[in-house]
């Protein structure tokens, strides 16, 4: 996971590299409150604590009071951005909060959401999980038209659509900004008096709606940022609907009719914490479900099964389940090890992994270890991870991927840039296999992935496997994470 030139926590990209949470860069989570009387703020702020796994750049919460939006933004986790005076300071009945990981646009402050918007019936803000695929082509029309950026998101390209039209009401400019976005975009909006939600007609991103009491409302990117204040799933946002929320309840309007639906089936494999729910499917059973299919797919002999912390472990104890074989802890992993301000110097740099991981000798000295992992993207923490178990005495060690191999990148809100830097794309699973120095590889195949999950693989989005991608990405441009940057900052 490298961010370039990060403004964010100023080190280079080898630094951040080293220090990464895996290879695969998170996405954003969205989270709102309605709730007249309550501290949304603070709820909001613990809702944010809740999906703090989908981006740790930046953090965001923005509050309407007495017809004005005050928001505060800030680099880092939530816990970094937020104290008890600001908090007090963000009242009123509406909150919206964001936690972000870039995938368009820098990891600047300038960059960070909610991005706050004025429209003809009033202010609001917006907060994004997902990415445009016609970004670019966005953005130009709208300079021609003389409007002005002050960021490098996508974000801001939706905010001013919605800013320039002359749509009588909010929800109405909403829904003409969504015939003209191309892409993933699962949207929290605040607006004086209401929250509203918005998600793109194939459902790339997750998006739900809980009830908080007997007039509150909550929007979560997640079901477990719901249980979190006490909420309720009522049901998720549907493709291509704008659902409002306020005090007289929930007013629905389909926009535009649900495409194919295609949401990301790498929430189910990793970016959705473990306790949520997605299409009325766990995502924790889910998860030992492709480790049963994967044992029953590739079993080995072995002495003992251990999962990566954290996103390996559930599919680890399903592959254990299945192939008789003691599950056991092989890794003790840095739980504080999230985004430093202080650069590791260069000998830290190179030992990398060391920083996250250490292996327990006890466990793994002398045995045949099968090592389940969710998934290899680029590959440059795979290696470092095998190399610290035959550091530590294991005599052999059976790698076991609950994924296919990833060969094409994501347009759609996942930071894995091009498809050279892939490792699936350019090197067979033997050669693999040889580059990581395990005895053995395996990747759970998509039927097996499919029958995990429990629903018809036209359900989801599967392109990093395959190259099928629901929407169509244009030929025309190369979209990276720095499309809109000047040139020379990425």
């Amino acid at each position: 996971m490298q961010c370039g030139n990060c403004r964010l926590c100023d080190q280079s990209s080898d630094s951040h590299q080293a220090i990464s949470a895996g290879d695969w860069g998170e996405k954003c989570g969205v989270y709102g409150v309605y709730a007249a009387g309550a501290d949304v703020a603070r709820l909001t702020y613990f809702g944010l604590y809740a999906l703090q796994h989908r981006g740790q750049e930046s953090a965001g919460i923005a509050v309407e009071r007495n017809g004005e939006i005050d928001c505060h933004t800030g680099v880092g986790l939530a816990s970094q951005v937020f104290d008890e005076e600001i908090i007090a300071r963000l009242t009123g009945d509406v909150a919206l909060g964001h936690v972000r990981y870039s995938t368009t646009g820098s990891s600047s402050l300038s960059n960070a959401q909610p991005l706050v918007g004025e429209h003809r019936s009033g202010p609001f803000a917006v907060g994004h999980n997902g990415n445009l695929v016609n970004t670019l082509k966005l953005r130009q029309e709208l300079s021609e038209q003389d409007v002005v950026f002050n960021s490098t998101t996508d974000t801001e390209v939706i905010v001013r659509l919605i800013e320039q039209s002359n749509s009588p009401t909010l929800e109405e400019a909403i829904a003409e900004a969504m015939h003209r976005m191309r892409g993933a975009y699962s949207l929290g909006i605040l607006a004086p008096d209401r929250l509203i939600a918005v998600r793109d007609p194939n459902g790339v991103r997750p998006l739900c709606v809980g009830r908080l009491d007997a007039e509150g409302w909550v929007i979560s990117s997640e079901t477990c940022g719901l249980h979190v204040v006490g909420a309720k799933l009522v049901r998720e946002i549907e493709p291509g609907e704008i659902l409002t929320l306020d005090k007289s309840g929930m007013e629905s309007v389909q926009v535009i009719d649900p495409h194919r639906k295609a949401v990301c089936i790498f929430e189910f494999i990793y970016f959705a914490r473990p306790d949520s729910h997605i299409y009325g499917r766990s995502i924790y059973t889910t998860r030992r479900r492709m480790g049963n299919l994967l044992a029953g797919q590739a079993p080995v002999e072995a002495d003992m099964v251990m999962g990566i912390p954290e996103s390996g472990i559930p599919h680890a104890i399903g592959y254990a389940e299945v192939s008789k074989t003691p599950f056991g802890e092989g890794f003790i992993k840095n739980r504080y090890i999230h985004r430093t301000f202080i650069q590791p110097d260069q000998r830290l740099r190179e030992l990398g992994v060391h920083i996250k991981l250490a292996p327990l000798r006890e466990a793994v000295d002398g045995k045949r270890l099968v090592v389940v992992d969710d998934s290899i993207v680029r590959g440059t923490t795979t290696g470092p991870e095998i190399a610290l178990l035959r550091e530590a005495g294991a005599r052999e060690v059976h790698l076991r991927i609950n994924c296919p191999p990833i060969r094409f990148p994501c347009f759609y809100g996942i930071d894995t840039s091009g498809q050279g830097e892939l490792i699936a794309s350019r090197m067979s699973v033997e050669e693999i296999r040889e580059q990581l120095g395990a005895d053995s590889l395996e990747y759970l195949n998509m039927p097996n992935l499919v029958k995990a999950v429990g629903l018809p693989k036209n359900n989801f989005c599967t392109a990093c496997f395959d190259g099928q991608y629901p929407i169509t990405i244009p030929d025309d441009i190369k979209l990276a994470k720095s499309v809109l940057e000047p040139e020379g900052v990425k």
